[in-house]
């Protein structure tokens, strides 16, 4: 479960994973909002019969939404292979994920085709090579809808030009508490770049983790995208690290307490709901960014955030569960993780 975090990634202490998106859209059907189920059909057998002869790194299986149950839709979306916003039209939508889940290929989402690459930790170059690749044989077997001033054509406007959305998860407890968060997503959002929960548009923060993202896709090439969003990103890790010395300098007690008594209550809860597992993973990440425990990995605590989640704690009971008897599960599985 969750192998896309099985590869290597740098800045762990801060960056939790980064997210390539790429929106593409073929000449000659409406938009997804738009289309018939008829078109939709037609439009996910074309995209298929052009993927048939990829030999990108890995195999793909076809998943269709209307074949899954909800609890299989949400577990997708809780481990951020495919968007919530996939999930609205089951009847049009589907998608091809890569073995090893790096790859998403979402079909009839908001547009025709989302390509989304997904990694752990800060790995822009490696993202953007993953994505770009699949991109270019489609497009080379695909006519993509295009336009010479204002570039790839989607179905939200703020979308055109690169339809490039470049976005890392960050782990920040230490602005949060520090008091430095409003005016960092206010100078965030003044430079263009929007801050998002954890399942990005219309999310919340949970457990001090945060998206960040360009908003521009338009007048710049994807490459210049990136590399600014990099550039900003650094400052963001820098700011989290010198925050984390304030806080040992000043609160050092403060901490401590904070992250064992987190460490005691999942190592020994019998019923724990999502939200306060959230805070007390945050604040043993915090321990561990901090030097202050040991014997854990990042990449174990990110796989822990989405083991607990409600549906996926049910699909690995195998059942149903009522929220009671998801708390009972939840403490179990952090009991014998943690």
């Amino acid at each position: 479960m969750v192998k896309w975090l099985d590869n290597t990634g740098v800045e762990k202490d801060v960056v939790v994973s980064t997210r390539i998106r790429i929106a593409r859209n073929l000449k000659g059907y409406r938009f997804p909002p738009r289309m018939s189920i008829e078109e939709s059909g037609k439009l996910t057998e074309k995209v298929l019969n052009a993927m048939k002869d990829f030999s990108g790194n890995g195999d793909y299986r076809f998943i269709k939404m209307n074949n899954l149950s909800s609890l299989d839709k949400m577990a997708f979306i809780e481990g951020h292979i495919i968007s919530p916003g996939l999930i609205q039209k089951p009847d049009y939508s589907s998608f091809l994920l890569r073995n090893d889940e790096n790859i998403t290929i979402m079909i009839n989402e908001e547009d025709h085709l989302r390509i989304q690459s997904l990694l752990p930790g800060l790995n822009f170059e490696r993202g953007w090579e993953l994505c770009n690749k699949v991109d270019d044989f489609l497009e080379e077997n695909l006519d993509f809808a295009f336009h010479e001033n204002f570039g790839y054509l989607t179905c939200c406007p703020t979308n055109a030009g690169t339809g490039l959305r470049a976005s890392v998860m960050v782990h920040i407890p230490s602005i949060v508490m520090t008091g430095y968060i409003n005016s960092l997503i206010q100078g965030l959002n003044k430079i263009g770049l929007a801050v998002r929960g954890i399942y990005g548009e219309g999310s919340k923060a949970v457990g001090n983790l945060y998206q960040v993202s360009n908003q521009t896709t338009l007048g710049d090439r994807e490459e210049i995208i990136i590399e600014k969003l990099n550039n900003i990103l650094h400052q963001i890790i820098n700011k989290e690290r010198a925050a984390r010395r304030t806080l040992l300098e000043d609160r050092k007690d403060e901490i401590k307490d904070r992250v064992f008594r987190s460490l005691g209550l999942l190592k020994y809860s019998r019923i724990i709901n999502s939200k306060e597992a959230m805070v007390h993973l945050s604040n043993v990440r915090l321990g561990r960014e901090m030097g202050i425990i040991d014997g854990i990995e990042y990449d174990d605590i990110t796989k822990l955030i989405i083991e607990i989640q409600p549906a996926t704690i049910q699909k690995s009971a195998g059942q149903d569960l009522a929220k009671e008897e998801r708390d009972v599960k939840r403490a179990e599985l952090l009991r014998k993780r943690i």
